[in-house]
């Protein structure tokens, strides 16, 4: 598969916005830990190898254990996270699947009983940020570099 459009070249101002987002979410004051793993599981769920390969690669040099990125998928079934971590992942889901599933009711109770309101904000921000970059990455058919696996 070949790529198609470099954003940064084409669009320098649309990408210097988008990274400005990134940077209020950097410091917004949400767990870098949980932020990453609303990334691995929106694309993971958008099918963005690209996205996959950065923010799975994020959180293991942040120190995020393999098991749990390799759960992650099956969160529902692990004992790996937390509630909070729960709470973010169902959100982030729906938030994801929003044409399919909205925001239920009850998801949102879940959330603000881990969140507070400008916590739920920044979250959802979040949340929609990386199925932008997911939708441009996938649409632009971005390329990873491939990695030769770790010698045993």
């Amino acid at each position: 598969m070949q790529a198609r459009l470099n954003v940064m070249e084409l669009a320098p101002d649309a990408y210097a916005a988008l990274r400005g987002v990134e940077a209020y979410l950097r410091s917004c004051g949400l767990e870098h830990a949980l932020l990453e793993l609303v990334k691995v599981r929106a694309s993971q769920i958008n099918g963005c190898a690209y996205c996959l390969d950065m923010h799975s690669r994020d959180a293991r040099q942040r120190g995020e254990a393999e098991q749990r990125l390799y759960l992650l998928n099956a969160w529902r079934d692990s004992p790996l996270y937390s509630e909070r971590e729960r709470a973010a992942l169902a959100w982030t889901e729906c938030l994801t699947l929003v044409a399919s599933q909205g925001a239920p009711d009850a998801v949102y109770e879940a959330l603000r009983r881990h969140f507070s309101p400008v916590q739920i904000v920044s979250l959802s921000t979040a949340i929609g940020m990386i199925n932008l970059w997911n939708r441009l990455m996938i649409g632009m058919r971005a390329q990873y570099a491939p990695r030769p696996p770790a010698a045993a």
